[in-house]
């Protein structure tokens, strides 16, 4: 197999501006950098297992749910709390702050120490939006471990109201998230609340830190403030290869990873670098109607049912028509026109469509490869490393 292009797969590299696709034919190993953007700090989960902060315009390597480490590309988000760690409003409950160690592994987490039995934390947060996520890490300790808590969105004052589902505090850090939507704007603020545990003992422990509300329909990386909303920018990875690295005639496109949501358009593709209907494309397109389609010169798309878990997808083209593999599996066979100028890969479509997600591989062939060869890239080794590497947990039966 020819791979003339190689990016993530347990081996980064990024610098400002930069983050390190390359070649490594017959052991020359020849840089293919993306060039990268983010106008502000951005913060990550390193391999120790803590949120670090990056700075504007260094890719973030995240290793939240992967050993291997996955490139975040996220949009521009606002944390709308303006004090992720301090002046909470408490109920029932007494606030230390800077009391313990937190998930950035500084004193920096706050305890909670009820004192009835129906303890919460809120802040207000000044918005119109709708649509919310919340998030925040929280860690049991003594009796509070495998408590239930959950979330409260509320609207002007308890005019509206959503409440999560229940989450069980454990005695590790763990962030809880949930997406909530209120029946309609609120005229100024919603508050976001906290409750810790749900039904409490007076005594009752919480460990708590980086509290998070987003104007999204889902959670993105931790956005620290402390006297004022903060935006995090969005991301850009764009213009890796040349036309030495792409074949007009046959190749494979292949993607390891994820997407954050499935109502938006998401594109990953290798182009001419002209305009959109320029036709010289090859596209992995997760588009705004749920649907994952896939798009090879011109006219040719086909679609199956899109989802944001982690997969592994390809398209093979070559002689006219091209092929959809999805973790081992052939999906799509169709026909294309042909292909000219193919020079650049990019992390969207051209000129749209920004994708926004986890990348744990990224690759091209400049061959068509074989079908042995297609099924043995989109599939796992062992059953225990495809469990691992679609996130899912391993249950024991008998």
């Amino acid at each position: 197999m020819a791979q003339t292009l190689k990016f993530g797969n347990k081996v980064w590299a990024a610098k400002e501006d930069s983050v390190l696709a390359y070649n490594d034919i017959n052991n020359n190993y020849k840089p293919l950098p993306f060039d990268f953007a983010r106008a502000s700090i951005g913060t990550r989960v390193n391999k120790e297992g803590l949120i670090e902060t990056m700075g504007q315009d260094i890719a973030r390597i995240d290793y939240t749910d992967s050993a291997d480490g996955v490139l975040l590309l996220e949009p521009a988000s606002t944390n709308l709390l303006t004090q992720s760690n301090n002046n909470f409003v408490g109920n029932q409950v007494s606030i230390s702050y800077n009391n313990a160690i937190s998930p950035t592994g500084e004193n920096n987490a706050f305890k909670l120490t009820a004192n009835g039995i129906d303890p919460f934390i809120s802040q207000n947060a000044t918005t119109t939006s709708t649509t919310f996520t919340l998030s925040v890490y929280a860690k049991g300790v003594g009796n509070t471990i495998g408590k239930v808590c959950n979330f409260f969105l509320i609207g002007d004052n308890y005019v509206q109201a959503q409440q999560s589902s229940n989450f069980i505090l454990t005695d590790q850090w763990k962030r809880f998230e949930s997406t909530l939507t209120l029946s309609s704007a609120p005229s100024s603020y919603v508050q976001w609340r906290f409750d810790i545990p749900s039904v409490a003992e007076i005594g009752d422990e919480t460990l708590v830190f980086g509290a998070q509300i987003e104007a999204l329909s889902y959670p993105s990386s931790y956005i620290p403030t402390s006297g004022s909303t903060v935006t995090r920018a969005a991301e850009t990875c764009n213009n890796s290869g040349n036309s030495e690295v792409f074949n007009d005639s046959e190749g494979v496109l292949f993607f390891d990873g994820s997407v954050f949501t499935t109502n938006e358009s998401l594109c990953i593709s290798v182009n001419d670098g002209g305009a959109t209907g320029s036709g010289n494309r090859v596209e992995l397109l997760w588009f705004s109607d749920g649907n994952f389609y896939t798009q090879v010169g011109n006219s040719s798309q086909e679609f199956i049912s899109s989802n944001t878990f982690y997969n592994k997808i390809l398209i093979k083209y070559g002689s006219g028509s091209y092929d959809l593999y999805v973790n081992g599996f052939r999906r799509i066979t169709n026909t294309f026109t042909s292909l000219t100028g193919l020079v650049s890969l990019d992390f969207k479509r051209q000129g749209s469509f920004t994708f926004k997600g986890k990348t744990k591989e990224l690759g091209y062939y400049d061959t068509a490869l074989t079908d042995a060869e297609l099924e043995t890239l989109t599939s796992y080794r062992n059953w225990v490393s495809m469990v691992n590497e679609l996130n899912l947990n391993i249950i024991y039966n008998g």
